[in-house]
């Protein structure tokens, strides 16, 4: 089976949809406040994201990576915007002095609009993947070839390319990748170790699965592992949780205009997002306790669907995504901190027991 992998969010200030920023947009005390807390909590891994306009991922990860010692890094980067060679070194030098922590989440970007803030001139989202794959050609082959290569694409093109620092193991540095539309199911086919849905419903996951696989098999590859994203809503009691989650939406409906938490004022949606929209079209509350009014509310232009219940019944939908082919889930909460902390308490041990339970059923050894 695939090893299990609970994802953090390591956000650059205290901010949600429901708590307005107080502080700095760079805030280097919650950063490092966050990044202990998931290194207790037990979580594997934090994603650092990436937007047009925020600080830069990689260095904020630097520094997590700098206040930790065990917590492992998904760094967000937008092909297009550094070159592919750079990128490579520039992520094998932080593996290098991280011995082997870091991880590069690949996100092409579906709004052209907000991707010219940094100069993409590809308007068409066909052309970008295509410009990603052919990124992620080069960024391989620096990370990889023992001698210079050189590669002639249409997007890019180098001579006698040669990285002397490599990832640190040698099964070298893991590439999330994110993307729904046919195009980007076919770049993850091709290039993506893990990769990375929304918080979909049951029946979206079978189909995901089933398209990244067999784009994969297409390019001759095994499947990649998949990671879920979203938002668990916990208490004591299951009464307890829907009305911390009515709550929620009260308060993030409330705070729209301060916190930024809203529908794309061009109407935009990425081909995820209208996926999330579709399930919310079918209700409030989706197979056990998927529930989607958060997503309704801001347009779904993040990963905002959630599971709503004590930590033993959300476990145990975790437990049925496993069951679909998900091993990795990247869970970040509406209280940044005080939430990653909760997790830990009780989401991730119970959900790593209902696992290995299930496996040990099956007669199957979990990693």
């Amino acid at each position: 089976m695939s090893e299990i992998e609970f994802i953090g969010f390591i956000s650059n200030n205290n901010s949600s949809e429901i708590i307005v920023r107080q502080g700095p947009v760079l805030d280097p005390v919650h950063i490092e406040t966050v990044a202990k807390a998931h290194e207790n909590a037990g979580f594997d891994r934090a994603l650092l994201a990436f937007h047009s306009t925020s600080p830069d991922s990689l260095q904020v990860a630097q520094h997590v990576l700098g206040v930790t010692s065990r917590l492992n890094v998904l760094i967000a980067q937008r092909p297009g915007f550094t070159s592919p060679t750079l990128l490579a070194r520039q992520f094998a030098v932080l593996d290098q002095f991280s011995k082997g922590r870091v991880a590069l989440h690949v996100i092409t970007g579906g709004n052209a609009n907000q991707l010219r803030q940094d100069g993409n001139t590809l308007d068409d989202k066909s052309e970008r993947y295509a410009r990603t794959s052919e990124f992620l050609d080069i960024v391989s082959a620096e990370w990889t070839s023992e001698r210079p290569f050189s590669y002639a694409g249409k997007y890019y093109q180098v001579e006698n390319a040669f990285a002397q620092v490599k990832p640190y193991r040698k099964e070298g540095i893991r590439i999330y990748f994110g993307g729904a539309s046919d195009a980007a199911i076919d770049v993850a086919g091709k290039h993506a170790d893990t990769y990375a849905l929304w918080g979909e419903s049951y029946a979206q996951v079978r189909e995901q699965v089933a398209r990244v696989s067999a784009a994969a098999a297409k390019h001759g590859r095994p499947a990649p592992r998949f990671s879920l994203s979203v938002r668990p809503i916990l208490a004591d009691t299951e009464e307890k949780a829907w009305a911390r989650a009515q709550d929620i939406l009260e308060r993030a409906t409330a705070l729209q205009d301060q916190t930024g938490y809203r529908k794309p004022a061009d109407g935009h949606a990425t081909d995820g997002a209208k996926r999330l929209l579709a399930i919310a079209e079918q209700g409030k509350r989706v197979d056990k306790r998927l529930w989607t009014e958060i997503a309704k509310l801001t347009g779904a232009n993040s990963n905002t669907t959630a599971l709503v219940g004590t930590p033993e019944q959300v476990a145990e939908v975790f437990g049925d995504y496993f069951d679909l082919g998900i091993s990795h889930f990247l869970i970040r909460g509406f209280d940044p901190l005080i939430d990653a902390i909760d997790y830990g308490r009780a989401l991730i041990p119970a959900t790593r027991a209902l696992i290995a339970r299930r496996q040990g059923a099956k007669g199957v050894a979990a990693e």
